[in-house]
């Protein structure tokens, strides 16, 4: 089973209580949640909030023993205000955000999140959207690229990368994870140290298809919006 990270922590700092009210924006396999529910009680309430609708419908499983005391939502935790009014949810004691991927989906070749192993560019967390990596990587112009590759992945090489990238894509449409590595890689000199040299590529590729960092600045202002005076927000 999936081991949610600082589990421990969470439940301790967010001061769970008995009967509390409480959002997780990031639910996911249901670790975080399922322990906040266990500290609450069957008084207490809980909506989880899943961009992947895939993990939503294991989390419901593994959560319905809760019964009507746990609501589950597939969407962006920017949009948490209106999901947390339709469950009639206000003033809540604590909203969890757990950030970037998990497991589940770095370990799942089909969803393209990583170069682990080989499969589709694909990278969104929500399979309903449009855009794709592999429709990014396709589209954006040279500098455009740089700048994001810069931007969100804090890669100093992105110049370089983004050049080959568009200078190989003219050649042959970049579809796969593998071959986006292996552009990567050679744009940096092939291989050097324990970290793989196309690492901050995807990690900014996968926050512009999720608009991660938008989504962050909106859900922050909504947690805090619906947060009770005295109740806590928790960022992973």
């Amino acid at each position: 089973m999936h081991q949610p990270v600082l589990l421990e922590e969470v439940i301790e700092l967010m001061g769970i209580k008995p009967g509390g009210r409480y959002i997780d924006g990031t639910v996911g396999a249901g670790g975080h949640a399922g322990a906040i529910l266990e500290k609450s009680g069957f008084g207490g309430r809980l909506l989880g909030i899943d961009r992947d609708a895939d993990a939503l419908a294991r989390t419901a499983k593994r959560l319905s023993t809760w019964g009507s005391g746990c609501a589950l939502e597939q969407g962006d935790f920017a949009d948490m205000i209106a999901m947390a009014e339709r469950h009639d949810l206000k003033d809540v004691d604590g909203v969890l955000l757990d950030l970037g991927m998990s497991s589940d989906q770095v370990d799942s070749a089909e969803r393209g999140f990583s170069f682990r192993q080989d499969g589709p560019l694909d990278m969104r967390m929500d399979f309903t959207q449009e855009l794709t990596a592999a429709k990014l990587v396709r589209e954006i112009d040279e500098r455009e690229l740089a700048d994001l590759l810069w931007r969100l992945g804090e890669e100093r090489a992105s110049r370089r990368i983004a050049k080959l990238i568009c200078e190989e894509r003219a050649r042959k449409p970049i579809e796969t994870t593998s071959r986006l590595a292996e552009i990567v890689s050679e744009a940096k000199g092939g291989r050097r140290g324990r970290t793989h040299p196309a690492t901050q590529t995807f990690q900014a590729l996968r926050m512009a298809v999720n608009s991660e960092l938008e989504s962050l600045e909106k859900g922050l202002e909504a947690a805090l919006t619906l947060v009770a005076p005295g109740g806590r927000v928790a960022v992973i």
